[in-house]
């Protein structure tokens, strides 16, 4: 038997006719055509890629001038510190020893009002004890040292020590009315609060 009469006797045996063959063909073309447009659609444009790539530029621009500002802001504020702390270092320099020293005035001051004034034979000790005093607190105010010596002056508590109360008719409430001991203060800060005896009120 021929293949023509095999074809004849089987029916369900027919080939895809040669159209719909290519018009599968082309289905399956034009498919795969708009996947490539799709997914081209999908992907940045070379404008659109240098685009993002200015702004992520700039953005890293700006951290890093932030970052710069803030580094300056920091090295200014430690250089301020470092010479605010030189500067008192400087001034205050001299503050223990000034602390010691103050006591060498205290003993000058007790030691001339010992001496007493209507005895002529203690005139030159007196006035020896009068003159190193008076040298002593010419350095003192050289260094910026400063005697406080607040007789008559109202009662301040930042600077005066209160050793009693006492009335007394004549002065002012809560006014100094003696000085036990001068106090001292270098270049503002004090050293030593002066002890006072303070008029009490009625």
């Amino acid at each position: 038997m021929s293949e023509q009469d095999k074809s004849h006797d089987n029916p369900g045996s027919e080939q895809t006719p040669p159209e719909d063959a290519v018009s599968q063909a082309q289905r399956d073309a034009e498919a795969v055509v708009e996947a490539a447009v799709e997914q081209a659609a999908e992907q940045p444009s070379p404008e659109a890629e240098v685009q993002a790539l200015r702004a992520e530029l700039e953005q890293t621009r700006k951290a890093l001038a932030e970052a710069d500002l803030r580094a300056q802001a920091e090295i200014q504020n430690v250089r301020r510190r470092v010479e605010r702390e030189v500067a008192n270092a400087h001034k205050f320099a001299v503050e223990k020893f000034a602390g010691e020293v103050i006591t060498v005035a205290d003993s000058l001051e007790r030691g001339l009002a010992a001496l007493d004034a209507d005895n002529e034979a203690l005139t030159p000790a007196r006035e020896g004890t009068q003159l190193t005093l008076k040298v002593l607190l010419d350095v003192f105010g050289r260094f910026n040292i400063e005697q406080i010596d607040p007789r008559g002056d109202a009662f301040n508590p930042e600077q005066h020590e209160a050793m009693a109360m006492v009335p007394h008719p004549d002065a002012a409430p809560n006014s100094v009315i003696d000085v036990l001991e001068k106090g001292y203060a270098l270049n503002g800060r004090l050293l030593r609060p002066a002890r006072v005896v303070v008029a009490k009120g009625e």
